[in-house]
């Protein structure tokens, strides 16, 4: 009984130090937000909601949820701006924004009937060169500051040019720095010049992209390795309800799936930006990266049994990371990385 008390009043001060520690310091690259304008019917007339929208939002909104110290580091002009910027204090995120010098895009949807419908979009503008240098120290000081800096997309990807992504994650990298990406497109690209630390892609963006024909798990893997070798140190393909694979973990070198638990969907978007999130969060607590990567899992597979982009809970994302399994892949798809590309990519 006397052991069982003293491993009681150890478990309760672990805790209360546990409690007391300073949260994981997180950077969010988000160029450009969006102005959201949803639709929804209400009890009796239609009900319109105003938010903070776009990649980056939904990734601080869930690392915020998660506990950690978030800053959100990004551009904002005209009438869309001036609202961005009051929907996004009201956020448990610092926002640090640089003067955009033109207007952020905006999109207005209708979910009465249930499906999202299009009413329309308008896009951001490309950042002038004094906005983007702007842009660029604001997030380069933030990521200093931060355990890990999440570096996001935005759309469209002309928004900022390329060579800006290249220079901060290199930046950050140079300074020892932990940086993570999900990107497509020339800031993808840009982010394996820099080398970053991981960088997270779907399979349908790989197939987009034209890193693969197909996405079979060999394809997926072939693929994963060429842009490990072209700069990526850990390469994480997510597969909506399919498992996960891992390319780059020094305890599995030829590869593991990450396989969580499957719910029925109700709505899918967002789900990578949740995956997102939570890894970087895991990373910036100091998990390792299977650690991080299995409450990324967590997160993606709680999002989308919920109405909402980058939503979730804490409590319960952390419980479900412990129903995620990893299995090495032992040599799978060991076709050689170049032939998981097409030629247009090689560049």
């Amino acid at each position: 009984m006397r052991r069982w008390l003293a491993h009681l009043r150890l478990a309760r001060r672990r805790q209360r130090a546990a409690d007391h520690d300073p949260p994981p310091r997180v950077a969010v690259f988000a160029p450009s937000p969006l102005l959201t304008v949803t639709i929804e019917r209400g009890s009796d007339r239609p009900e319109v909601h105003l938010h903070a929208g776009g990649q980056g939002v939904w990734v601080a909104r869930l690392a915020a949820t998660l506990g950690a110290d978030v800053v959100l580091c990004c551009a904002l002009g005209g009438e869309p701006g001036s609202v961005l910027r009051g929907l996004i204090k009201t956020e448990r995120v610092t926002l640090r924004a640089a003067d955009a010098r033109t207007s952020n895009g905006v999109y207005v949807h209708d979910r009465r009937h249930g499906e999202r419908v299009e009413i329309v979009q308008v896009n951001s503008r490309a950042l002038t060169r004094h906005a983007s240098d702007e842009l660029y120290g604001i997030a380069l000081g933030a990521g200093l500051d931060a355990n890990v800096t999440l570096v996001t997309g935005c759309q469209p990807r002309t928004v900022v040019d390329a060579e800006l992504y290249r220079r901060l994650i290199g930046d950050l990298r140079t300074n020892g720095k932990l940086v993570i990406a999900d990107l497509t497109g020339p800031p993808l690209r840009a982010a394996l010049r820099a080398g970053v630390d991981l960088l997270r892609l779907s399979d349908e963006e790989l197939l987009e992209e034209r890193y693969v024909n197909a996405t079979t798990v060999s394809d997926l893997l072939n693929a994963a390795r060429f842009i490990h070798a072209a700069g990526a140190r850990n390469v994480f393909v997510s597969r909506a309800a399919e498992p996960a694979l891992l390319i780059g973990e020094r305890r599995h070198p030829d590869g593991c799936e990450l396989a969580g638990p499957r719910f029925e969907a109700c709505d899918s978007r967002g789900a990578g930006d949740s995956m997102f999130a939570a890894i970087g969060v895991g990373l910036a607590r100091g998990k390792d990266m299977l650690d991080a990567l299995k409450l990324g899992m967590a997160a993606g597979a709680l999002n989308v049994t919920r109405h909402g982009l980058g939503t979730g809970t804490r409590r319960e994302i952390e419980r479900l990371a412990a129903h995620v399994t990893v299995r090495p892949l032992d040599g799978a798809g060991a076709d050689p990385p170049q032939a998981a590309v097409s030629s247009s990519n090689r560049s």
